[in-house]
């Protein structure tokens, strides 16, 4: 078996956006929840909570949002192949993102259910947020 992760679930529904490269960043972007703002030459690429993205936007909605809870070394090998491997092999798809302190990896949350039971059987550990 791989290394053991524990992955904490952030609390509300998460949403995937794309804009044009050349757009401002817009000021619902920011604000509590997980956050990240990646531009590149093609896109300006935003994950935030749902709530926030205006009707309009291009965008991936239903996504639930896990943070992998460390610490972990900056240049720790196969911290993310330890959870993306299990999903992988039973045909689950993942948007993985990295900070300087840790990463974050989104699952659809339809199958937030079976994926969570897959990253269990593989001997992770999934909290969820205090209700």
């Amino acid at each position: 078996m791989s290394q053991s992760i524990t992955l904490q679930q952030n609390e509300g529904a998460y949403t995937v956006s794309r804009l044009n490269p050349d757009d401002a960043i817009p000021s619902w972007a920011d604000g509590r929840g997980f956050v990240s703002i990646t531009r590149t030459d093609e896109e300006l690429s935003i994950v935030c909570l749902t709530e926030r993205v205006p009707p309009g936007v291009r965008a991936e909605i239903g996504w639930t949002c896990y943070k992998f809870l460390g610490p972990f070394a900056f240049e720790a090998a196969g911290i993310i192949l330890a959870v993306v491997r299990p999903l992988s092999e039973n045909g689950m798809g993942v948007f993985v993102l990295s900070t300087f302190d840790g990463d974050i990896i989104l699952l659809k949350s339809k199958d937030a259910n079976i994926a969570e039971r897959i990253l269990k059987e593989a001997g992770h550990l999934i909290l969820h947020p205090a209700t």
